[in-house]
């Protein structure tokens, strides 16, 4: 009877069903949460019997990292450039908050699946057919990226989630000192009447980023700028 059971799940098992088990046990826990051992349990599997489907960790985590490209808005090539790569920017900071495990691992694999693969061509597409020139538009897909992962670790590690929490925050880390330091006391007040939105914080950035870019581009149609 056992021998039956195991067989059924053996056959249950499938390489999809690995992958998106691996994606809710580092959503809840963390990376380090995961282990070929803690899935296993998690499916009602053996160990073994993972590996008739993955490889091991890396190729898992290989697939892992996809499925968070393939949540990220890939930029219409033909589309206005400006417009595609802000959605972009928008949909990839809301994909890396709903797993954070995959902030600093996004563009470590070796062997990328076929979502990142389709991301990444899309955005490199968007920024050569807007007028940017190779090297350009590899350095402008690069602070895009560091401007966008940067902020979601910096989203996830900063110790408060609310405007309030942002505000307590800023009042203890002051104390008594604001004499001492008053453009620090100033970010206490001002904190305690509005606090932190992270949204409007990463869509001014975002913006101002998207901007810098626009007038670069217009120096390099104007040929001010060659590469």
């Amino acid at each position: 009877m056992a021998r039956s059971t195991s067989t059924r799940q053996r056959h249950r098992l499938s390489r999809d069903r690995i992958v998106d088990a691996a994606v809710e046990l580092a959503d809840g826990g963390g990376f380090e949460s995961l282990s070929m051992r803690n899935l296993a349990e998690d499916l009602g599997a053996g160990t073994m019997a993972l590996y008739r489907h993955v490889a091991n960790k890396e190729d898992l985590l290989d697939e892992m990292v996809d499925v968070v490209f393939a949540e990220m808005y890939a930029p219409a090539i033909a589309g206005s450039w400006k417009k595609e790569l802000r959605e972009r920017g928008l949909s990839a900071r809301s994909a890396l908050g709903r797993h954070p495990w995959a902030v600093g691992l996004m563009e470590t694999r070796m062997h990328p699946g076929p979502a990142s693969a389709t991301h990444h061509n899309a955005t490199m597409g968007c920024l050569r057919e807007a007028g940017f020139p190779f090297q350009d538009a590899v350095h402008a897909y690069s602070l895009l990226d560091s401007y966008t992962y940067g902020f979601a670790l910096q989203e996830q590690t900063i110790p408060f989630e609310t405007p309030e929490e942002s505000a307590d925050m800023a009042t203890v880390t002051v104390g008594e000192q604001g004499n001492d330091y008053p453009y620090l006391a100033e970010v206490v007040v001002e904190l305690g009447k509005r606090g932190y939105d992270y949204t409007e914080e990463f869509e001014f950035g975002l913006d101002f980023i998207l901007d810098g870019l626009e007038r670069y581009r217009r120096t390099i149609r104007a040929g001010r700028r060659s590469r």
